[in-house]
């Protein structure tokens, strides 16, 4: 399997995604838009995961390459390919397919668990991942769910937490992607500008959480391997 991810930013870097390509021996490259304003050729790769960044969907001026980054992200869809979005990535398809995008009522910066929403017609895609599991979160917006997208998974503090559309575009806010040097970077980089709240955690809570890492690591992994079976 051939893997592009796009990235918004140095600070997150793709941890068990790297992690996973090593592992199945699977091509992974990447376009940083940090970097270059330039996307692949949608015949380069199978699937195409974008990542997380500190910037808003809309920050088009400090960001000018966010408007070419929808378009090609929008022709991806409509090519047929599996799509991953992963936080600001959840956030871009939300905005693709059509629907708002805005600020949460609570930050989520930690962390806590998200449960599996197991609608009648969706078990397939959820077969085999865990009702609950704790996972990783560092986000202040949400998004609506797009027409004909099925909600995955929801947490106490973000009803929105993850949605599939047309079986190959799967959205999530949290991050399964993260190992402790992205954690920790997030926190040397952003971790001055945290506030107190329901789900805003202190620092050293964050870090050293090896039994939920290892999980998240392995969700990231079944994830994965779903994408594979779509190709």
């Amino acid at each position: 399997m051939k893997i592009h991810v796009l990235q918004h930013s140095s600070i997150n870097t793709l941890g068990t995604i790297e992690e996973y390509a090593k592992t199945k021996s699977h091509r992974l490259e990447s376009t940083r838009f940090y970097e270059t304003t330039n996307p692949p050729e949608l015949h380069s790769f199978d699937l195409l995961i974008i990542m997380g960044g500190p910037m808003g969907i809309y920050d088009y001026k400090e960001n000018p390459w966010l408007k070419n980054e929808k378009i090609f992200i929008k022709q991806a869809i409509e090519a047929g390919k599996p799509v991953l979005g992963i936080c600001l990535g959840a956030q871009l398809l939300a905005d693709i397919l059509g629907v708002r995008v805005y600020e949460n009522p609570y930050l989520e910066m930690g962390w806590f668990p998200v449960k599996a929403f197991r609608s009648e017609n969706k078990q397939e895609f959820l077969e085999g991942l865990p009702d609950e599991i704790t996972v990783f979160h560092w986000h202040s917006r949400t998004f609506d769910l797009p027409a004909e997208a099925v909600k995955l998974f929801e947490s106490e503090g973000c009803k929105n937490q993850g949605f599939i559309y047309n079986e190959k575009v799967v959205a999530l806010q949290f991050h399964p992607e993260v190992n402790e040097e992205r954690i920790l970077n997030l926190i040397k980089r952003f971790g001055d500008g945290m506030v107190n709240g329901p789900f805003v955690q202190k620092k050293e809570e964050m870090l050293g959480q090896r039994k939920y890492l290892a999980a998240t690591k392995e969700f990231m992994f079944l994830m994965l391997d779903k994408f594979e079976k779509m190709i």
